[in-house]
C-alpha cells in the first residue's frame, strides 16, 4: 500500500532528525533533552524517586549549577506561602515519561553514569520515548485517516504533514516536549471514539475516559477533548439533532459515566499532588501567565514574524483551506470544526503568544481531516492538483530551511526575528553578514552612498594624552555619553553612523550584547524629543578578537529633527568592548 511506503519514508526523515541531524540528547544545558519546558514536565519524577523532596526543592541548586537546564533561573516551579514549591507544569508528562525514567534509572549506574536523573542515559530515555511515542502516533495516524479515505490520500496527507510541517520537528527533535505525546493521545482518542460509535463496547468508553484524563493532566486546556467523544457522528447542529444526541447520551449513561469516572481517576493525580504541597485542592502555578479571553491574539498568534503559527508553518494554511471541501463531504463535521475552533480561541488567547505554533500540533489529528479533503479534492480535480502542488512544495521546502535553521542555522532567531530580516533571509542558506542588523530595529542601505557629506568625527579618547586608551564598555562602566551634534536633513535621505568596536571575547547572551543607538530628536518637543530611534546589537557582527567598523543606517523621515544623538549601552554583560573612531555621515540615496 502507498500509504504504507510513505508511513515508512516519513519514519526514515525522522530517525534522521532526531539522531543524527540534532539528538538533543547529545546536547547540554538549555539545548539537552531535559531542557526549559521538558525539564519542568520530568522534575516530578527525580523529586519522587531520587531526592524524595517533592516539596522543599533542596537539591534544585545542585542540579541547576551542574546541568543548567534552564540556566541558574529555577523555572520549573514556584514557591508558596508556606514555603514549599510547586512545580509550574502538571503532572501528564512524567506519568508518561515514568517507564523511559525508570529503564534509565535501572542502566545509570552499571553504565558508569550519575543516577542524579539528569545524566546521559535520562537524557536519551526522554529522547527515545518522544520519538517513539511520535512513530507509534504517526503509524496509528495512517489506521484512523484509512477509515474515511482512500489510500493515495493518506499517503499524500502523511508526507504532506511530516515533511511539510512543524510535527517534523516536534516529533523528531524537540519530542521532550508534551506536543507529539498529545498527537497521540489524540489519535487513540479519535480511534477508540469511532470504534466506540461503530459498537459501543464499554472497553472503548474506558479508553476514552483515560485519554481524555490523560490529555487534561498533560495540559488542563486539553480537557476540551472531551467534546470529540460526545459530538462525534453529528453532522449538523439542530434541535432534532441535539435531541437525537441527548436520547443516545441516556441509552449509553453506563458507558459515558464509567468514562466520567476514568477521567476524573487521572485527573486527580494533579488534584492529590496540588494538596499534598499546598494545603488547597486547585492552585495556579502560572504566576502572572494567564488569558486574554475576551482579546485573543488572533493575528499576532498566526502571522506575526517572531514566531507565528501559519508563518512558520504555511503548510497548515491548506488545512485551513481543507474546511471548504471537508465542510461539503467530511464526516464527523460538528466534533472536528468544533474542536478546532475552539482549540485555536484557546492557544491564541494564551498572553504568551510568542510561544508560537507548537501549541497546534496536538490539533493536527484533527486538522488533518479537512487537509485530507483538499488532498482528495485536488486528486479528483487535477486543476486544483496544479495549482496547489507549487505551493505544497514550496512549503516543504520552507519547513526543511526553517527546520535546519532553527538548530544548525545561523539565519533564524526565534527572539528577534523581523518583518524586513524575515523577508531579507527567507529560503536562503547565506547572507551578507550586514543583514544581521535587520533582527534589530534598524535600516539598511545596500547600494553605493552617493552625495556625502561628514556631519560628526570624535575619536572617542577619554585620555587626550594617550591616543591608546578609548571608550571601554564592561561590568563596571556599562554606558557611554551622549554623543550629540546639530542635523536638520539638509535635503539628505539617509543617515549613516559608524563607529570602530573591538572585543577580545564575544558576547553570546542576546540581551546583554552592546547595544549602539542613533535617535533623532526635536529638541523643541517635550520630553526627550525622540523623533526616530534605531538600534543595533554590536556583538551580532563581531567575534572574539574583532576589529572592525559597524554602521548603523537610518532613512530619514518627514517629522522636523534638528540633531543627533549617539549612545552605547552594555547590557549588563561582563565582556569588554573597546569603541572608537565615531563618524556620521548623511547621504541622498
Amino acid at each position: 500500500m502507498l500509504s504504507r511506503i510513505t508511513y515508512f519514508l516519513c519514519l526514515l526523515l525522522m530517525c534522521y532528525t532526531s539522531f543524527f541531524f540534532y539528538p538533543r540528547w547529545k546536547q547540554h544545558g538549555a539545548e539537552a533533552a531535559i531542557a526549559w519546558d521538558v525539564s519542568g514536565y520530568y522534575w516530578y519524577l527525580p523529586s519522587v524517586f531520587i531526592y524524595q523532596d517533592l516539596e522543599h526543592q533542596g537539591f534544585k541548586d545542585s542540579v541547576l549549577k551542574k546541568y543548567a537546564p534552564t540556566g541558574d533561573d529555577f523555572q520549573q516551579g514556584m514557591r508558596l506561602d508556606n514555603g514549599n514549591y510547586v512545580m509550574k507544569y502538571s503532572s501528564g508528562m512524567a506519568v508518561m515519561f515514568l517507564p523511559f525514567f525508570t529503564v534509565a534509572h535501572i542502566l545509570a549506574g552499571p553504565m558508569g553514569y550519575p543516577r542524579d536523573g539528569f545524566s546521559a542515559p535520562y537524557q536519551l530515555g526522554i529522547q527515545l520515548g518522544g520519538f517513539l511515542i511520535s512513530v507509534l502516533g504517526l503509524w496509528y495516524l495512517r489506521k484512523l485517516l484509512l477509515i474515511f479515505y482512500e489510500d493515495k490520500v493518506v499517503a499524500l496527507t502523511m508526507f504532506l504533514l511530516v515533511f511539510g510541517s512543524n510535527y517534523l520537528n516536534y516529533s523528531s527533535v524537540d519530542c521532550g516536549m508534551s506536543h507529539c505525546w498529545l498527537f497521540t493521545i489524540y489519535v487513540f482518542l479519535l480511534l477508540n471514539t469511532h470504534y466506540f460509535y461503530q459498537s459501543f463496547k464499554i472497553k472503548y468508553a474506558i479508553r476514552i475516559g483515560l485519554l481524555v484524563g490523560l490529555a487534561t493532566l498533560t495540559r488542563p486546556t486539553d480537557v476540551i477533548s472531551c467534546l470529540i467523544p460526545l459530538l462525534w457522528g453529528m453532522e449538523r447542529i439542530s434541535f432534532t439533532a441535539i435531541k437525537e444526541r441527548a436520547k443516545l447520551a441516556l441509552k449509553q449513561f453506563k458507558g459515558l459515566l464509567l468514562a466520567g469516572i476514568c477521567a476524573a481517576l487521572v485527573i486527580s493525580v494533579q488534584l492529590v499532588y496540588w494538596k499534598h504541597v499546598s494545603g488547597r485542592w486547585l492552585v495556579y502555578s502560572y504566576g502572572d501567565q494567564s488569558f486574554s479571553w475576551r482579546h485573543p491574539h488572533w493575528f499576532l498568534y498566526s502571522f506575526n514574524y517572531r514566531c507565528g503559527w501559519l508563518t512558520y508553518t504555511p503548510m497548515l494554511i491548506l488545512a485551513v483551506v481543507g474546511f471548504v471541501p471537508f465542510l461539503i463531504k467530511g464526516k464527523n463535521r460538528i466534533a472536528i470544526i468544533i474542536f478546532c475552533l475552539l482549540n485555536y480561541y484557546i492557544v491564541s488567547a494564551w498572553d504568551i503568544w510568542w510561544y508560537g505554533g507548537r501549541a497546534m500540533v496536538q490539533s493536527y489529528p484533527l486538522l488533518i481531516f479537512p487537509l485530507s479533503a483538499l488532498v482528495a479534492a485536488a486528486l479528483d480535480k487535477r486543476v486544483l492538483l496544479w495549482l496547489l502542488a507549487p505551493f505544497a512544495f514550496l512549503f516543504i521546502y520552507f519547513n526543511t530551511w526553517i527546520t535546519w535553521q532553527s538548530h544548525r542555522g545561523q539565519l533564524y532567531d526565534n527572539d528577534n526575528m523581523t518583518e524586513r530580516y524575515f523577508w531579507r533571509v527567507v529560503g536562503r542558506w547565506s547572507v551578507p553578514e550586514g543583514t544581521l542588523v535587520l533582527r534589530d530595529k534598524a535600516e539598511l542601505y545596500e547600494a553605493q552612498p552617493m552625495d556625502i557629506h561628514l556631519l560628526y568625527q570624535n575619536d572617542l579618547r577619554t585620555d587626550t594624552a594617550t591616543a591608546a586608551h578609548y571608550l571601554v564598555l564592561n561590568k563596571q562602566v556599562q554606558g557611554s555619553p551622549t554623543y550629540s551634534f546639530p542635523f536638520n536633513g539638509d535635503h539628505a535621505k539617509w543617515l549613516r553612523v559608524q563607529a570602530k568596536f573591538h572585543c577580545e571575547h564575544k558576547e553570546w547572551n542576546v540581551w546583554k550584547m552592546t547595544q549602539f543607538v542613533v535617535r533623532l530628536v526635536d529638541k523643541s518637543k517635550p520630553g526627550d524629543g525622540t523623533v526616530k530611534e534605531n538600534m543595533i546589537r554590536v556583538y551580532r557582527l563581531l567575534d572574539g578578537g574583532d576589529t572592525k567598523d559597524i554602521s548603523l543606517d537610518m532613512k530619514l523621515p518627514v517629522e522636523h529633527y534638528d540633531s543627533v544623538r549617539v549612545l552605547f549601552w552594555n547590557g549588563d554583560s561582563d565582556k569588554e568592548l573597546t569603541i572608537s573612531d565615531l563618524k556620521a555621515w548623511s547621504f541622498s540615496k
